[in-house]
């Protein structure tokens, strides 16, 4: 039986005996009752520069091979978004890479894939609205000619340049008027970006939830789902019975999700979340119940993910990417854990013992010694001895 010393948030340390099996449960391809993809991180070259500020460079065997495991499990891929760490080291050029390499994948694993298209290829600072608008038609064409569908990203330029709802209003009417099939609109929360207070052009989440419907209904035929990540359920469960028929909710709720993706009996969320990358089997294991009708094994899947979720995406929560490549690494999913802009070190060993205590607590440890292994090599590195 593996053990090993973990600091705890009190400043001591306390025994921990590993209790993950290793036995995964085995893919067995898409669940048929909810569309589900899983936002995926990318891994970096540990000899590649990729300190803050500098072009990332991608381990691509790593960051692709991650990808086949979602599909192998029945997850549509959502690539480039913000678990990419997207507006935080990831640069349009290498988000571009990431999208052509990705598609390719994804069809030749018979796989969905929906890609981020957003405005991160113009200089940070103002700019105007036309230059916004523009630089969302670009990516969205460049998602579509990839052969992914868009995800219409929150935009950082057009938070800082927009005076009210009638400028979202001018860029997303252009922006929708232009797809050629139907695209997942993002609305994402200032939990994970404060740059993007007021978006829909309100501070006031009621008023921003009028004006979104509103677009939204106007462009129904052209939105197949709305990804919403503003870690609220009920603001969620309100919104989706407000959606024109046909256009999904995707749930970004992280800390809520089994309560909306199983639904109230009238309406449910489809999933489009970081945490499955992480936690792939058991969100698989979840849907397929469901499939089946039985609630109870839904639950039982679920449970023990939810606190691992809510330690992974605790406040700062945009530092979530943090947690999802350690879990990645412990896994054996790729060589070291390091990130795009030195990410790694957005959260303290303290933070990364509880996610270990939490992973092997969900059974998630393909390889537990490998696991036990790279956790004390780290434990090690930050000076914690036992």
């Amino acid at each position: 039986m593996t053990s090993l010393r973990l600091p705890t948030e009190d400043g001591g340390q306390a025994d921990h005996v590993v209790t993950s099996t290793g036995g995964l449960p085995a893919p067995r391809g898409a669940a048929t009752n909810r569309v589900a993809f899983a936002a995926a991180h990318v891994v970096v070259d540990p000899l590649g520069d990729n300190t803050p500020g500098q072009p990332p460079t991608i381990d691509w065997e790593s960051t692709l091979g991650f990808r086949r495991h979602l599909y192998s499990y029945g997850f549509g891929l959502a690539e480039a978004m913000d678990t990419a760490q997207r507006g935080m080291g990831l640069d349009w050029p290498t988000a571009e890479e990431l999208i052509r390499r990705s598609a390719k994948e994804a069809e030749a694993a018979g796989a969905r894939i929906a890609a981020g298209a957003g405005t991160d290829q113009l200089p940070v600072g103002p700019t105007d609205l036309e230059t916004v608008r523009r630089a969302y038609v670009e990516q969205v064409a460049f998602v579509e000619d990839a052969g992914a569908q868009p995800i219409v990203m929150a935009s950082r330029h057009l938070a800082a340049a927009a005076r009210g709802t009638d400028d979202y209003w001018f860029v997303y009417d252009s922006v929708l008027s232009q797809v050629s099939s139907p695209v997942i609109l993002h609305w994402l929360g200032t939990a994970f970006d404060p740059a993007l207070a007021g978006y829909w052009g309100s501070d006031d989440v009621a008023s921003a939830t009028d004006a979104f419907v509103d677009l939204v209904t106007a462009h129904a035929d052209r939105v197949d789902g709305v990804k919403v990540s503003l870690l609220d359920a009920d603001h969620e469960k309100a919104l989706r019975a407000r959606l024109p028929e046909g256009v999904r909710l995707y749930t970004g709720d992280d800390f809520n999700y089994p309560e909306l993706i199983r639904g109230d009996g009238q309406h449910h969320s489809d999933a489009l979340l970081g945490i499955f990358a992480a936690i792939a089997p058991a969100a698989s294991e979840a849907l397929h119940a469901l499939d089946r009708g039985d609630h109870t094994a839904y639950e039982t899947a679920f449970a023990p993910t939810l606190p691992l979720a809510r330690q992974v995406f605790a406040a700062p929560t945009y530092y979530y990417k943090t947690g999802v490549a350690f879990i990645a690494w412990l896994s054996g999913f790729q060589p070291g854990f390091t990130m795009v802009g030195g990410l790694q070190s957005a959260r303290s060993i303290t933070h990364l013992a509880e996610v270990f205590r939490l992973v092997d607590a969900a059974n998630l440890l393909p390889d537990p010694d490998l696991a036990a292994h790279r956790m004390r090599l780290l434990l090690e590195t930050a000076g914690v001895t036992s």
